[in-house]
C-alpha cells in the first residue's frame, strides 16, 4: 500500500499539518509520510529553551517563545526547501504569528511594542514572494472534550496544568484563522472521519483527497 500511495504523489512536495494543540497533528504526519514516502518535519519541543518557563508565566515569555518558534521554522522551511525530498511538516509557520502570537497579545502576555516587532518580522522573513508556501494544508480539528482528552492522555504536565479556558479560547482562534486562510490550498479534515490505530484504510479518502490537489498544482 505504500508503493500505491506514494505513486500519487509528486517526488518533492510540502504539505504542512496544522490545527489545535492535542489535535493529533504528529501522529497524522507519521502516517502520512510514511504511507507517501516522504519525510517529516517536526515541530521543535526537546531543546526548546523557552517552553517550561513559558508555561509557569506566560507574560514573562510569551515573547521570547514566539520569536524563537518563528527562528526555528523559518530555518526549518530553508532545508526543506533545498532539499529533493518531500515533506509532511507538522505544524505550520503561519498559526504562530495569526494565532498564539495574536492571542498572547490580546490577552495581555505581549506588549504592543513586542507584538509588532514580532509582526513585522514575521512578515519580513515569510509574506514575500520569495518564501516557499506548503502545497497544501491539511487542516484537522474535532470537539473541544477530545482536543482536552488527548492533552491529558500525552501527559506533557505543563499542558496538563493550563487551564481549561486557554485551550477553548485557542480552538476558537483556530475556527476563525481557517475561516479566512489564503496563503495555500486547504483540506479540512475532522478527527471522527478516519482511526489510524485500529482503521488505518480510513486514511485512504484523505489520501485521494491530497493527491488531487497537489496534481492540480502541478497543472496549473
Amino acid at each position: 500500500m505504500h508503493n500505491e500511495a506514494a505513486r500519487l504523489f509528486p517526488k518533492k512536495a510540502l504539505i504542512s499539518i496544522a490545527g489545535p494543540v492535542g489535535i493529533g497533528k504528529t501522529t497524522f504526519a507519521e502516517a502520512l509520510a510514511s504511507r507517501v514516502g516522504y519525510e517529516l518535519s517536526f515541530e521543535k519541543v526537546t531543546g526548546n529553551p523557552y517552553l517550561d518557563a513559558f508555561y509557569q508565566d506566560f507574560k514573562r515569555w510569551a515573547f521570547h517563545l514566539q520569536i524563537y518558534f518563528l527562528a526555528e521554522r523559518f530555518k526549518e522551511h530553508k532545508r526543506m526547501h533545498v532539499s529533493p525530498h518531500g515533506f509532511v511538516q507538522d505544524r505550520s509557520i503561519y498559526e504562530d504569528t495569526d494565532i498564539f502570537a495574536r492571542m498572547h497579545y490580546e490577552e495581555g502576555n505581549m506588549t504592543e511594542t513586542d507584538y509588532h516587532t514580532y509582526k513585522s518580522l514575521f512578515e519580513a522573513m515569510v509574506l514575500t514572494p520569495y518564501f516557499n508556501k506548503p502545497d497544501v494544508l491539511i487542516y484537522l480539528y474535532g470537539s473541544l472534550d477530545k482536543i482536552i482528552q488527548r492533552i491529558h492522555d500525552r501527559g506533557r504536565e505543563m499542558e496538563k496544568q493550563t487551564p481549561v479556558s486557554y485551550w477553548e479560547k485557542m480552538v476558537e482562534r483556530y475556527d476563525e484563522w481557517i475561516t479566512n486562510f489564503n496563503q495555500c490550498p486547504v483540506i479540512k479534515v475532522h478527527i471522527d472521519d478516519y482511526d489510524l490505530k485500529n482503521e488505518p484504510q480510513s486514511l485512504e479518502p484523505i489520501l485521494s483527497d491530497i493527491a488531487s490537489v497537489l496534481k492540480t498544482k502541478q497543472t496549473v
